[in-house]
């Protein structure tokens, strides 16, 4: 008798320190994937994003930024063209087009932190893309640029502009670049420079900037064609007041976070079977700061 209660009590022992050790482990367990999502959803959260907790399972998606306004021949051609390079390099994409309906100046820069704050959500990096430039030659990448941003139409590619800190025209990061870099200056208004002010930006935050190797794309000039007509699209690159003198200067207060606009309309639309969003902003301008924001004649 004494036999059998002694071997019952080992059992039982032997029982509940299984169990001990089971729920140890799995609140162990429990408790590090916590930590490990919580991490990830820490460092997303801050640019207002809703990722999936294990950044391993993300598949890049492309936010093609198109800043416009009345360039519809040029749109008509630029949408199943870009459409067409990216899906033949299997990237995953969807365009905005980021359309100034307002009667003030063009901002480009403005438009593009729009274009950031309307794609975030589903994209996790982006392109600053013009429309009048399109890509001729499938080596150019288009990929997610890992730990740097690149600048596709190098200035030695570009069929205009040479310039050795020239980073204009298409221009790939990611989303929590932009985000940290506070986007680009919305102190702009007309033709011009905000890419150069953009570039200061980077240098200032140690960020890298790649573009094609130039042994592999040889194509040279022609690797992209520019279908910008100065005499039917003349650039509003005049400085009133003291825009010229502004300029000059970083920016260290307007950018994303400070971007004033009103999006009045969202609309699909398809251009020979290449799809495109197009979305209709009006921005504001603090006239205080920047009287240049319109025409004064």
């Amino acid at each position: 008798m004494v036999t059998i209660r002694w071997s019952f009590v080992k059992l039982l022992t032997s029982t509940l320190l299984l169990c001990f050790f089971v729920t140890t482990f799995l609140l162990f367990s429990w408790l590090a994937k916590k930590h490990v999502s919580g991490e990830a959803n820490e460092v997303y959260d801050q640019i207002g994003q809703s990722f999936t907790n294990n950044p391993k399972e993300w598949k890049h998606k492309l936010a093609v930024l198109v800043p416009f306004r009345d360039r519809f021949e040029e749109l008509m051609e630029f949408v199943p063209h870009i459409h067409s390079f990216l899906n033949n390099a299997s990237i995953e994409h969807h365009i905005y087009i980021i359309n100034q309906a307002d009667k003030l100046r063009f901002n480009r820069a403005a438009l593009i932190n729009v274009g950031y704050k309307l794609s975030v959500l589903d994209c996790d990096y982006l392109v600053m893309h013009d429309v009048d430039l399109l890509p001729l030659n499938p080596l150019l990448d288009y990929g997610y640029p890992e730990g740097y941003v690149f600048h596709v139409a190098a200035p030695n590619l570009h069929p205009l502009y040479h310039y050795k800190t020239f980073v204009g025209g298409i221009l790939i990061l990611t989303h929590q670049d932009y985000s940290r870099l506070n986007g680009l200056s919305n102190r702009y208004w007309g033709w011009g420079r905000e890419d150069d002010e953009f570039y200061v930006r980077m240098k200032e935050a140690d960020i890298i900037v790649k573009r094609p190797d130039i042994e592999k794309v040889k194509t040279g000039n022609k690797t992209f064609r520019h279908v910008h007509d100065r005499v039917k699209r003349p650039r509003d690159n005049k400085r009133y007041g003291d825009q010229k003198k502004s300029g000059g200067h970083r920016d260290r207060i307007t950018g994303l976070q400070s971007v004033d606009y009103t999006l009045t309309e969202r609309y699909d639309i398809t251009i020979h079977k290449a799809p495109a969003t197009v979305y209709n902003i009006e921005l504001a301008c603090d006239r205080s700061d920047t009287p240049w924001c319109e025409n004064p004649y």
